[in-house]
This record gives structure tokens, sequence and C-alpha cells, in this order.
């Protein structure tokens, strides 16, 4: 099984007119989703800031339903720590998919070492794939912290 989605700008505007020197969040250029019959699940997030700026980050495990979620979302975490060069210390405290509003819901927690009693929050409204969903909802959940960072340095 092989799903792949591209071009989610998660910092433009729906006409992609916004550039890169005024974005304010990373962009999920390319989600890559296998699981083998072996039962292994391969998870591979590709990130953008600028044009000559893009990172990748995969995960790997045992497939099964919250498997695969938890590893598309630790490929997002990997990504995003390629992209912050480490500085940033994010950890997958969980995730889950719900049913609500007649789709399922992704909702994420991510660990933040600079906020250590709390977690950051995000979700995804996801209607065909939720492993996608869990990525842009690990999104959701840290380009806040990280466009905050990247806009006051």
């Amino acid at each position: 099984m092989h799903i792949a989605a591209h071009e989610h700008d998660l910092g433009a505007d729906s006409g992609g007119n916004q550039s890169h020197s005024s974005r304010e969040r990373l962009r999920l250029v390319d989600f890559r989703f296998t699981r083998s019959q072996s039962g292994q699940a391969v998870a591979e997030v590709d990130l953008e800031w600028a044009v000559d700026q893009r990172v990748t980050g995969r995960a790997t495990g045992a497939s099964s339903p919250t498997g695969d979620l938890r590893i598309s979302a630790d490929a997002a975490l990997r990504a995003l720590d390629q992209f912050t060069q480490g500085n940033f210390k994010f950890d997958l405290v969980g995730v889950k998919s719900l049913r609500a509003f007649d789709a399922t819901v992704i909702i994420v927690a991510v660990g933040f070492a600079h906020t250590p009693s709390e977690h950051l929050l995000g979700c995804y409204l996801s209607t065909h794939d939720p492993m996608r969903g869990a990525a842009v909802a690990v999104l959701n959940a840290t380009n806040r912290v990280i466009g905050n960072s990247i806009a006051t340095s």
C-alpha cells in the first residue's frame, strides 16, 4: 500500500502568493506512507521553508492502526528536528484518531523542552488519509513555536 499527498501549504494563502520571506510556517510538500507485506510501515515527510530549504523526516515501525499514526507523526517530528538543527526538542506524547463531525479528527500532543509542564496540541480534520493527518497535526501543534522563533531571530 502506498499513499502520497503533495503541496499542502500550511503557511501560505490558498492562492500560493505568499513569499517565503513573509511565510510564518513550514510547508508540507510531500507525504509518503508505505506498508510492507511483513507488517512494517514507513512514513516520510518533506517540509519546505523556502525553495532552497527542504528537509525530510523518516520513521519506521510495526504497522497497526495506532502504530501507523505514531509513525507518521514521528516522521514529521524528525523533519522538524532537521529543520531546527536540533535546537528544539519535541517529543511525541500521543496521537489519537477520533470520530467527530462525520469525519476523522487526528489529535496529537507534543512535548516541548521549553515548556515541560505543558504539551503542544495539534489537530487535523482528516477525511481520507489519517496517516497524513497525523503529520499535519504535528505541524499544526508546532508551527507557531517555530514560526515565532524564526520571526524574532
